[in-house]
């Protein structure tokens, strides 16, 4: 007590040696921990580059695989699918439902397979001078073309095709493989990040685009000719339509096949289906699509797109570095899941207030007016706005998904305990 006392007199703080050493040491041993927890795997299990490359490598595989571009798949064609994949994958789903209702009418009313119904979407049949067999009005035309295209074995048509069963089943175990993974994680309790979130979103939408897809061949580099039984009418160029149309009525299934012959060029769009060989929308849907089928393709549209923005509104409870970014991607979470309903309304809208009384009768004889022009330039408002929303709220999401990785909690890097789920002896 009498040297505490005469340290005090001097100006001198002292502690006793077992309590200065538990509070100089124990702040380094706790960084040093949490800095072994990001870099030694032997302690935790894994390190942040192993789950970064894990992400990564499922979304890019999953993309790479998952699209089926129309005839000829060029890498860059296929590279501009897969990019739009990644970043919009609502819109993949909607052209993929679009196309499988196509197909199937084809199948059905020709008498065909469904490999052969997809086949003839994509061009994958051709005439003589090597212009694509796509339109039901070309196969109503010509018996040959029907007699010839029936006598073409499915078997030889997928193998043409670079993608098989066991490939497409290997890849959907690993998809499979990384989602009891992230369930895994859960039912311990283990942290999970966005960028895993994010991969699991993608990961759900690209399996109904598989679905979807199953039967279309993948990465065809030669087409089946098909000799004509008459001479090919001649052919017109025409002017491209622009490609935000395309795209979008490609998911909608409006008709673009007055700026589209397949007479006129040996490559297919890549956002095309075949139309209807009737041009009376009340009777027969554009492209090829009955009511019934595009209401599903409504709801598969929509509801794919609900399901990606709540799979990403699921990372609301999850660690966030900072308030700002928890909210930026609440929000941007809840923007993704709206925006598609609200283009469906909008493609509604116009239907029904400009193409529906156009179908009735000739466009030259619709009186336009004003209510005609604010319907088409409220409706072309709302979607060019939600698009651009949707597309920033989108490129949020990726940026949150790596920029949240800075800091993240101990336990996201703790590997999962699988002796709890398999039978062992102790």
């Amino acid at each position: 007590m009498s040297h505490r006392s005469g340290a005090r007199r001097r100006g001198v703080l002292t502690f006793p040696p077992d309590q200065y050493c538990h509070d100089l040491v124990l702040p380094i041993v706790a960084q040093s921990s949490h800095e072994s927890a990001q870099q030694s795997p032997s302690v935790t299990g894994r390190t942040l580059v192993d789950l970064i490359w894990g992400c990564l490598a499922t979304i890019f595989a999953c993309a790479w695989i998952s699209v089926h571009p129309n005839f000829i798949a060029y890498f860059q064609r296929r590279l501009k699918m897969m990019l739009i994949t990644i970043i919009a994958p609502e819109i993949v789903v909607g052209f993929a439902a679009r196309q499988f209702f196509a197909a199937r009418k084809l199948s059905k009313e020709f008498n065909l397979s469904k490999t052969h119904g997809f086949f003839c979407c994509m061009g994958g049949f051709v005439s003589a001078r090597r212009f694509p067999i796509t339109t039901e009005k070309q196969l109503h035309e010509s018996a040959l073309f029907r007699d010839a295209i029936r006598k073409v074995d499915a078997e030889d048509i997928k193998d043409k095709s670079k993608g098989d069963a066991l490939s497409k089943g290997v890849a959907v175990a690993q998809l499979l493989w990384f989602t009891t993974q992230c369930f895994a994680r859960l039912h311990q309790r283990l942290a999970i990040t966005e960028l895993e979130i994010s991969t699991l979103a993608f990961v759900a939408v690209n399996m109904v685009v598989w679905v979807l897809w199953w039967n279309k061949p993948l990465d065809v580099q030669r087409p089946i000719p098909v000799e004509p039984l008459r001479c090919c009418s001649q052919s017109t160029n025409q002017d491209p339509l622009p490609r935000f149309y395309r795209c979008f009525s490609a998911v909608a299934g409006y008709s673009t096949t007055h700026r589209y012959n397949p007479e006129s060029s040996t490559a297919v769009p890549l956002f095309w289906s075949p139309p209807s060989a009737s041009s009376n929308a009340s009777q027969i849907t554009a492209l090829g699509i009955t009511s019934i089928a595009r209401q599903l393709l409504f709801s598969c549209f929509g509801d794919v797109g609900v399901l990606f923005g709540v799979i990403h509104c699921a990372a609301w409870s999850s660690h966030f570095p900072s308030a700002v970014e928890r909210w930026m991607w609440w929000l941007s979470s809840i923007t993704i899941a709206v925006t598609p309903p609200l283009l469906l309304l909008s493609f509604l809208h116009i239907w029904m207030g400009v193409w529906f009384p156009v179908a009735e009768g000739d466009r030259d004889e619709v009186e336009v007016d004003w209510s005609f022009v604010k319907i088409l330039t409220s409706g072309l408002v709302v979607e060019w706005g939600a698009f651009l929303i949707y597309l920033a709220a989108r490129l949020i999401l990726i940026v949150l998904m790596f920029t949240t990785l800075r800091s993240v909690p101990s336990s996201v890097l703790m590997d999962i305990n699988w002796s709890v789920y398999i039978p062992h002896l102790d």
